[in-house]
């Protein structure tokens, strides 16, 4: 397995930009792991952060509408079938659902950030119909701040990127929990929003 993985970083090393953006498409690696690869390439002068940074938004994003698409055309009865091809697992869709309903469009943002939860929030978001152009900028705002702060990891790892995992736990934890904070912020006001009217 470790052979795989190695070779497919060899091909994503090749095509710069392009494989950094592919790497988070497909995402059969997770993103924190191809974009400290990223910060790693730019950190021996291969690639620039920016073009990275750009790479890692469009890729991420584009990961993201492709599970919106499935949401809004497929359906869960789809999902339950063929999701596992995507490695996206009953729970994981049973768990967005609940938090899709619970918090609404605004959790596009912040579940971004919350493990198992944030691979499979843009599928109830489908099914739900939820503006594309909505659902899309919520997507960009997350990915910004998630892509630059994989990037710079990478970059300050160098050849340790593989040790990425173990060193951005001090940065994730404050990131989940500013998120569920935000996400229950904007339930409530959501909620006192409606009651008002």
């Amino acid at each position: 397995m470790e052979e795989i993985i190695a070779s497919i970083f060899e091909i994503l090393s090749q095509l710069g930009y392009a494989g950094i953006a592919l790497g988070l498409m497909v995402e059969v690696i997770p993103s924190e792991i191809v974009l400290s690869y990223g910060g790693f390439l730019v950190s021996t002068g291969d690639i620039h952060f920016t073009g990275a940074l750009l790479a890692g938004i469009t890729g991420g994003t584009l990961a993201q509408l492709f599970l919106y698409w499935l949401g809004t055309y497929g359906g869960r009865p789809v999902l339950d079938k063929y999701g596992k091809y995507l490695l996206i697992q009953k729970k994981h869709l049973d768990a967005s659902e609940k938090w899709f309903e619970k918090y609404g469009t605004g959790v596009i943002f912040t579940a971004r950030f919350i493990p198992v939860i944030r691979h499979a929030i843009s599928i109830p978001a489908g099914i739900a119909k939820m503006p594309l152009s909505v659902f899309t900028v919520y997507t960009i705002a997350a990915m910004v701040p998630w892509t630059v702060l994989f990037l710079l990891l990478g970059m300050e790892l160098g050849d340790h990127w593989r040790d990425i995992k173990e060193y951005a736990k001090p940065f994730i934890l404050p990131i989940i929990v500013i998120a569920l904070g935000s996400g229950v912020f904007y339930f409530f006001y959501k909620t006192r929003k409606s009651n008002i009217t």
